[in-house]
């Protein structure tokens, strides 16, 4: 019999009725599952972290903070490298074979991370210090070398540096005003105005966080808050939220090659391992299309087995 015969014919109903108060099961069965939502969103909820600040970091180690400001001014951190879309570094591009997938889209969002995380927070404070306004205009001044050589043996200092109450106590030495502009930086995020300074933008409403997340990705206090959540990349952290806790298992085909050679080893594997999930995408649209494959349910009738009953209706006993 085709599989397309007309079903059975409904039997009209002889046996008794009664009458059903649906506006009262409905509120009932709504209470219930509200309270039992919310109970157990209470009982078994993932945590609710506090997010990570500029303050926050530079108060909990100062020290990390200093040494990430530092290699933001001299343009060595890896935001500074990083390559398009915020650099023009051509080195550091994800590419897959010759072609540069990273440098296609170019530089949308420019960052000189100087001037975008040291030099301009800092002179929005310059008007209450003419200390400071001075120490800017001497680091601007200068030459490229010159202020490399600065910043340069500040790093070298970095690790005979204490930090009191705020205060940076470093060693003597030939820092030119890098040490007064690094000290003014961190009283400014230990105050909350650094993560109010890099929101600062055009636009109406300040809610791009660009600027505050690359810099606090400079240090390694982002990072290490990271791992002791079990977020990186090598503990699945696209697939969980905060703490040991299962996020979004749907992305577990993405983080599955960062956990394999060669992609958890490559310096390309983003763009890798994005031209792969583009390549099973476009397969999975055109399974309907590929010959042999379009014919698997045909061949494998695993589809009869699950709707037996039916196929049983329809068909009728064989």
């Amino acid at each position: 019999m085709s599989a397309f015969a007309a079903p059975p014919p409904e039997e009209e109903w002889t046996g008794r009725y009664r009458n059903y108060d649906i506006v009262k099961e409905f509120f009932t069965a709504l209470l219930v599952v509200t309270l039992l939502s919310v109970g157990l969103a209470v009982a078994f909820s993932s945590p609710d972290e506090r997010p990570v600040t500029i303050a926050g970091w530079a108060r909990a180690d100062a020290k990390d903070f200093v040494a990430a400001a530092i290699m933001e001014l001299n343009h060595t951190s890896e935001v500074a490298q990083y390559g398009p879309p915020y650099t023009h570094t051509p080195s550091a591009a994800q590419k897959v074979g010759p072609v540069d997938l990273q440098s296609i889209p170019g530089v949308r969002i420019p960052i000189d991370t100087a001037q975008a995380f040291v030099i301009q927070p800092l002179r929005s404070t310059t008007t209450t210090d003419p200390s400071l306004s001075a120490a800017i205009d001497q680091y601007t001044g200068a030459s490229t070398s010159q202020q490399g050589a600065w910043t340069d043996a500040y790093s070298k200092a970095l690790d005979k540096v204490t930090i009191s109450a705020g205060t940076i106590n470093v060693p003597a030495g030939d820092y030119g005003p890098v040490a007064t502009m690094i000290q003014h930086l961190l009283s400014m995020a230990q105050g909350g105005g650094l993560d109010g300074a890099l929101l600062t933008t055009k636009q109406f409403y300040q809610t791009d966080y660009t600027k505050p997340i690359l810099f606090v990705s400079g240090g390694s206090y982002f990072e290490d808050r990271a791992a002791a959540e079990h977020l990186t990349g090598e503990q699945w952290g696209m697939m969980n939220e905060t703490g040991n806790y299962p996020g979004q298992a749907w992305l577990w085909l993405y983080t599955f090659w960062y956990q394999i050679a060669p992609f958890k080893n490559s310096g390309n594997a983003d763009a890798e391992i994005w031209v792969i999930m583009m390549v099973l995408t476009l397969v999975l649209i055109l399974v309907p299309f590929i010959p042999g494959v379009r014919s698997i349910p045909t061949k494998i009738p695993l589809y009869r087995l699950i709707w037996r009953d039916y196929y049983k209706d329809v068909e009728g006993p064989d």
